[in-house]
């Protein structure tokens, strides 16, 4: 199976750029650093909280465009060893702005990076939920601007109960009405009605989702809808949102016909690649082969690349 999954055409579609900078990256950042600090800083993340204040310590070391074309660099770098054709990145325009720095200078910075890649590389421009309305109209606004850039879809993060989905929208029709996808992250650290909020705004695509399969005629809705599920098995462990890997509801997804595809969140943070999800997967929840190349094509039917369903 290991080879299979190495061998596999695969699309990424649930990465956070800021989340992928290796322990060695940040000490090329930040000389004062040693990897190992780094990487006691990650393994200490065991909780939502933990996991925001480890991602915003991350944030004070990309300084400038320089910093964000490097961190892009090398996840495309690691993307390549893994088979991995597309990936649609989410960079947190919320984070930027939040830090009062100019976001063109950043995009245009990792967009150059992006172009020298043999990976086809699209955006989806992350808000932070729990910063309010007016926050999430900036990004989106920034969002709709680079919507020719290479920008694909908008997405919500950040705490989901300080920012359920019914208060932005009027934010969400604005960009699908200019083109733009949506995903949402839902059913993370909030239950079932989180996920239903994010469905009844538009999202066509649900970040992590665990919480639905609390609820079977949620469940059949995801499937009737054909609104798949971004699934992160080592980042769901890590901070707590299921015990351990072989407790995630994966199965029953699949079980029930709702679109799944694997990825890998936050993969420094959480020590993993796309191809140790996979392995994850099949190792715990005993997939077949048919099963994975299921999910792997997933990957690529929703994916929101202009032109594709």
């Amino acid at each position: 199976m290991e080879r299979l999954i190495a061998e596999l055409p695969k699309a990424e579609l649930h990465v956070h750029l800021e989340g992928s900078l290796e322990p060695e990256t940040l000490c090329e950042l930040d000389p004062a650093l040693t990897v190992e600090e780094v990487r006691e800083r990650y393994r200490r993340v065991r909780s939502f909280p933990a996991f925001i204040e480890v991602f915003r310590w991350i944030l004070e070391r990309l300084r400038g465009p320089a910093d964000y074309a490097l961190a892009l660099r090398r996840l495309l770098e690691r993307l390549e060893t893994q088979r991995v054709a597309y990936a649609e990145i989410t960079l947190s325009a919320g984070t930027i702005l939040w830090q009062g720095k100019s976001f063109a200078p950043v995009f245009e910075a990792v967009a150059r990076e992006a172009a020298r890649s043999g990976i086809e590389v699209r955006w989806i421009l992350d808000a932070v939920r729990h910063f309010g309305p007016e926050h999430v109209r900036k990004v989106a606004a920034l969002a709709v601007e680079r919507a020719g850039e290479g920008v694909v879809g908008f997405g919500i993060g950040g705490d989901e109960i300080r920012g359920p989905a019914r208060w932005f929208h009027d934010t969400f029709r604005f960009v699908r009405d200019r083109g733009l996808r949506l995903t949402i992250h839902a059913g993370e650290t909030a239950g079932p009605e989180s996920v239903r909020q994010a469905l009844e705004a538009g999202a066509e695509r649900i970040g992590h989702g665990v919480a639905a399969a609390e609820d079977p005629a949620l469940l059949d809705e995801l499937a009737r809808r054909r609104v798949a599920l971004e699934v992160c098995l080592s980042s769901n462990a890590a901070i707590g949102v299921v015990p351990r890997i072989e407790a995630h509801p994966l199965p029953r997804f699949l079980a029930a016909g709702v679109p799944v595809t694997l990825a890998t969140d936050d993969p420094a943070i959480f020590a993993t690649t796309l191809n140790r999800e996979y392995e994850k997967a099949a190792e715990a929840f005993d997939l077949s082969a048919a099963q994975l190349r299921q999910i792997a094509a997933a990957g690529f039917v929703h994916r929101f690349h202009a032109g594709a369903p």
